[in-house]
């Protein structure tokens, strides 16, 4: 699979897109690889949150092969379960703290008075 996403457009959300693109499952295989977990279909888009056929961003490719390669380094054989990797790549996420922005004094309630004005006060 790992030499179909670096030689093919993948795509999300489909099995093709009509243009060229494949998905991961089938760029694997073309490339050699007999698999047909539907699973794996199902958590890449879950996981690219396609809502219709769009190719796949250059951070969801960059995750993609960061555990393809990751999983041939952990599993002598090289069989795997990306849905579980990629569950717990979400669960990582969720864990990481919220960043919150906050405004640190409040906004002023008067406009600012222009250079040359005299700023008039209420008598």
């Amino acid at each position: 699979m790992l030499e179909g996403v670096r030689a093919n457009t993948i795509v999300v959300g489909a099995y093709t897109d009509g243009h060229g693109g494949i998905c991961p499952m089938l760029a694997a295989h073309r490339n050699g690889g007999r698999t047909s977990f539907l699973s794996f279909a199902r958590a890449w888009d879950a996981f690219a949150r396609a809502d219709e056929v769009r190719r796949a961003t250059p951070r969801e490719l960059r995750v993609l092969e960061g555990l393809l390669t990751q999983s041939l380094e952990e599993v002598p054989d090289g069989s795997t379960d990306l849905g579980a990797a990629i569950a717990e790549y979400r669960a990582s996420k969720r864990r990481r703290p919220e960043i919150v922005i906050r405004r640190l004094r409040p906004a002023r309630a008067d406009p600012p008075v222009a250079a040359g004005e005299v700023a008039r006060t209420a008598s």
